[in-house]
């Protein structure tokens, strides 16, 4: 089965509660360093889906 893919909100939402969890302290020096991992994976993908988002609408515009 293949895996499916995260969509952007879920990546966002994955991202907000990292941020929260490091402002509240909650995180201790280990998992610092994986979840700070995560979020820079999900930066990037948050970041490929919007240029790809916007690529898509610029070449529909065109199209009319």
């Amino acid at each position: 089965m293949a895996k499916q893919e995260m969509k952007y909100e879920e990546a966002v939402a994955q991202l907000e509660a990292i941020v929260r969890r490091m402002e509240t302290g909650e995180l201790n020096l280990d998992s610092l360093a994986d979840e700070l991992k995560k979020a820079q994976k999900l930066i990037k993908m948050c970041k490929d889906k919007l240029t790809k988002t916007d690529e898509e609408i610029k070449k529909m515009l065109e199209e009319e």
